[in-house]
């Protein structure tokens, strides 16, 4: 098999994944705030908050008002997790709780490196191989990896928000693959997801690559 000129690698749930889960998380930090949730019941209203939204994308937003956009997206997707928790009339002051579980996803706190990854992307480093970030997340992916210490492999990290296409859209793939000058047929892109990730890289002729991190 050619080497490749690239590996794109998707971000969350492949490069680094959260401490426990999200619901998890969600409770604790709003324990502190009086109010009483069972993470189970708010991770689950979690995934559905984030499958009625559509993704995080803002075409034609001017750069500057990206981050704005980003933090208005997340607000919804947690006022919808509580609200469907049945626990959202516990709050008595939402937003503080809320600009505080923003800023803690954007530190290394909430998430952990799986094992395989800094072996893997040091022995592509040491073969030549250029390396490059695809992600659906949103631009406080800069500061997890910068904390997380691996912002130094990739030499370009590619975003929806900022792109104004996610994953599985063509445009977003085709964005990343400019930034090395390669053609598809040059690129791999490994992430945990079949649709996102592998399906949506085949479709640019990219090599998909998908793992499976649940059985990991």
């Amino acid at each position: 098999m050619d080497k490749p000129k690239v590996i794109f690698l998707d971000a969350v749930g492949t490069l680094f994944g959260v401490k426990g889960s999200v619901g998890e998380i969600y409770s604790q930090i709003a324990r502190d705030f009086g109010v009483d949730a069972d993470p189970k019941n708010v991770n689950q209203a979690f995934i559905d908050s984030v499958q009625a939204l559509p993704p995080p994308v803002f075409p034609g937003i001017a750069e500057v008002d990206i981050p704005q956009a980003e933090f208005t997206w997340w607000r919804a997707i947690a006022y919808n997790t509580f609200m469907q928790a049945g626990v959202i009339s516990q709050f008595t002051d939402f937003e503080t709780f809320f600009s505080e579980l923003y800023i803690h996803f954007g530190t290394a706190e909430p998430w952990i490196v799986y094992p395989d990854v800094i072996p893997a992307l040091i022995s592509w480093r040491k073969r030549g191989i250029e390396l490059g970030i695809i992600s659906n997340f949103d631009s406080r992916l800069y500061s997890v990896l910068q904390a997380l210490e691996l912002r130094e492999f990739f030499g370009s990290i590619t975003i929806s928000t900022q792109v104004g296409a996610a994953k599985p859209d063509r445009k977003i793939f085709t964005t990343a693959l400019a930034k090395h000058n390669c053609q598809p047929s040059a690129a791999w892109h490994v992430g945990d997801s079949k649709t996102d990730d592998y399906y949506g890289a085949k479709s640019v002729g990219i090599r998909g690559v998908w793992i499976n991190r649940r059985t990991a």
